[in-house]
């Protein structure tokens, strides 16, 4: 369908990646991932055709057409919801309007025969087009794909122009999936959902037809909608046919290999560094150190993989609160004419940790500014507990930072007992790294005012925090170090997200926010997710039987992965075998040569000239034999990789 051929891209005198090729077959369903900043998003703009790559060419079949959704910074105005939505529909909007003129022309009276003949054939055409595009249920479609993004229907006729970024966003989704595109490219297209809709664009992309690339750190997404995944790595393209799951096993087993080569690259640059110093200005070894400072210069460097999720950060100890954190007594809260909750009733103990969860707009923020103390209410009572201290994180907290001092500075004002490596560390977890953290506030992008906004969160010693769509911009191993801090966090917390992954291992409470009432359930996310589907329509019988099925099809997967690695073992079972005994004969001879080094700075071996030549001679022999098992194990382990590759 799309041919990608040998497409580069610099950025800052850097190559993002180059001489990449891959084909986008009807079908595809994959995950698009890398590092912050390796070039997922101009990737995509170089297939949709919006950036034009330094070399190399995109081909797309006739007729094949895509739909991208970037970011953000899409707006619409000018149009009612459903005009703007209904305006995706331009292919039926054409022929319709093709349509009209053949039946105005065939009304003529004056018409010949043989024209008449080719209109009607035309007309025929025009409405066999028309049902290919199902163009009969069109505008329930459109109806229904904005029920799904999250739109009521008493949003259809008002203007675009009062919907805010984030519905804006789902305005632009809604047009790309009413479109009919043979390929969508999604830009983190889970940002601006709340979990109802999350849950229905995941529904919608499973049956989708045609072929799909998404870059999204929500692994919960990524895994229900995507069977293989690209990877930009090291300025270069791999694609692996297995779901995110099956490609964080390869590259754990990659990382290793590659951390390994590194540490052997690393002692023969330090060993041919050693020589070049020693016999620099000796005549009868100048070759020879010519030969070993071009052998340095033309060496390839090894990357060691980014660190994701191995930092460590834990909070401040938090002091002991009553087993009571706070409570909320018949909270009314309203703004304007409408009325968000009138009633409420909540308490949160010591220890509880609560995920927020229904669609935009329920209430969930207004909720969490209430507990936090930012937001008043018309009546009610709202009661702290003994020695509840609370930090919370706005998803408007990034404003309230001051402009005019740098990163650290802004961090290092409540940290407590902190180094400044220390400060380096929690920022770097969050992408900050070198001379970042010494940018003023002022000009850093709203993404990261929030990341330093959340950074300061883990300084603060508070026993009850409240988070608001904290990942909305972490990559996934930022991710992880603030998903394992609030796992080890012993305080209570408060979390307004529709991160499935993110939420999974950290809550044992879900609340649901839904049209001014909320719902309780004591269990994790998962949990809450059983039990929603079974009170919109699926009976518990069904659930069971859902339930009952995907085990079936777990131990399928089981067996399956089983007879994987099996056959993986069996293939790679000779060449693990020969690599065990050449890191053996490694080990053997840097032993050797490390004592006969020795050897060579006895007195008696340099006083005596005969045995410093025989020492010499075998040391060289022992260093030649030693460069050739090295290069026989990096043979080896280059293909090992590609044969576990062919596994993947």
């Amino acid at each position: 369908m799309i041919d990608v051929t040998d497409i580069s891209l610099q950025f800052g005198g850097k190559y993002l990646f180059n001489n990449v090729s891959f084909k986008i077959n009807s079908g595809d369903k994959a995950a698009l991932v890398g590092v912050n900043g390796s070039g997922k998003s101009s990737l995509l703009n170089i297939i949709y055709g919006k950036l034009q790559p330094e070399k190399g060419s995109v081909r797309k079949q006739k007729r094949t057409s895509i739909g991208y959704l970037p970011q953000e910074n899409v707006i619409h105005v000018g149009k009612s919801l459903i005009k703007e939505a209904s305006s995706a529909l331009s292919d039926i909007s054409e022929l319709k309007i093709k349509e009209e003129e053949l039946i105005d022309e065939l009304s003529k009276p004056d018409l010949l025969p043989e024209s008449q003949e080719d209109l009607v054939n035309n007309l025929g055409e025009v409405h066999r087009r028309l049902e290919e595009l199902d163009s009969y249920s069109a505008n329930s479609k459109v109806e229904k794909i904005l029920v799904g993004l999250g739109f009521e229907e008493k949003d259809f006729y008002c203007s675009t122009d009062e919907f805010s970024g984030g519905w804006q966003m789902r305005i632009a989704l809604a047009k790309i999936l009413i479109s009919q595109n043979d390929l969508l490219l999604l830009d983190e297209p889970s940002n601006h959902l709340d979990l109802d809709s999350l849950e229905w664009l995941i529904g919608f992309l499973n049956v989708y037809n045609g072929a799909l690339i998404i870059v999204s750190h929500d692994i919960h997404f990524i895994m229900e909608t995507t069977s293989k995944t690209y990877e930009l790595f090291n300025n270069k393209f791999s694609i692996f046919s297995g779901n995110y799951n099956s490609y964080l096993q390869y590259k754990e087993e990659r990382d290793q290999q590659l951390i390994h080569r590194y540490e052997l690259q690393q002692k023969k640059i330090k060993e041919t560094k050693k020589f070049i110093e020693r016999f620099r200005y000796k005549n009868t070894k100048a070759r020879q150190v010519q030969s070993r400072i071009k052998h340095l210069e033309k060496l390839e460097s090894i990357e060691l993989p980014t660190n994701e999720g191995k930092i460590n950060i834990k909070f401040p100890d938090p002091p002991k609160s009553g087993k009571m954190n706070i409570e909320l007594i018949s909270i009314k809260k309203s703004y304007g004419n409408k009325t968000i909750f009138d009633g409420l009733d909540l308490q949160v103990n010591r220890g509880e940790k609560i995920a927020f969860v229904g669609p935009n707009g329920a209430g969930k923020t207004t909720l969490a500014n209430i507990l936090a103390g930012k937001l008043d209410f018309e009546s009610g009572e709202r009661n702290l507990g003994h020695n509840s201290l609370i930090s919370y994180y706005a998803q408007d907290v990034a404003d309230n930072l001051q402009p005019d001092i740098n990163i650290i500075e802004t961090v290092d004002e409540i940290a407590e007992n902190k180094s400044i490596r220390e400060l380096r560390s929690i920022l770097g977890a969050f992408l900050f790294q070198g001379d970042d953290v010494f940018k003023k506030v002022g000009v850093l992008s709203g993404g990261e005012k929030s990341r330093v906004a959340l950074s300061k969160i883990l300084l603060t010693k508070s026993n009850f925090i409240i988070l608001d769509e904290p990942t909305n911009h972490l990559d996934i191993s930022s991710k992880k170090v603030l998903q394992q801090a609030l796992i080890n966090f012993s305080g209570s917390l408060i979390l307004v997200s529709h991160d499935v992954d993110f939420l999974r291992p950290i809550v044992n409470k879900v609340i649901e926010i839904r049209k001014g009432e909320i719902k309780v359930f004591s269990g994790g996310i998962d949990y809450y997710l059983i039990k929603r589907e079974e009170s919109s329509g699926g009976t518990p019988e069904k659930t069971f039987e859902k339930k009952n099925e995907t085990v079936i099809a777990k131990k399928v997967q089981k067996r399956l992965e089983a007879e994987k690695r099996q056959a993986r073992y069996t293939a790679t079972k000779k060449i693990n075998s020969m690599i065990t005994e050449v890191e053996s004969n490694i080990g053997l001879l840097e032993l050797k040569e490390k004592n006969l080094e020795l050897v060579l700075t006895e007195p008696e071996t340099y006083n005596d000239n005969q045995k410093a030549i025989e020492i010499n001679k075998e040391l060289s022999e022992v260093k030649n034999e030693l460069k050739n098992v090295l290069s026989e194990w990096e043979n080896l382990t280059e293909e090992l990789i590609k044969i576990k590759t062919q596994f993947e």
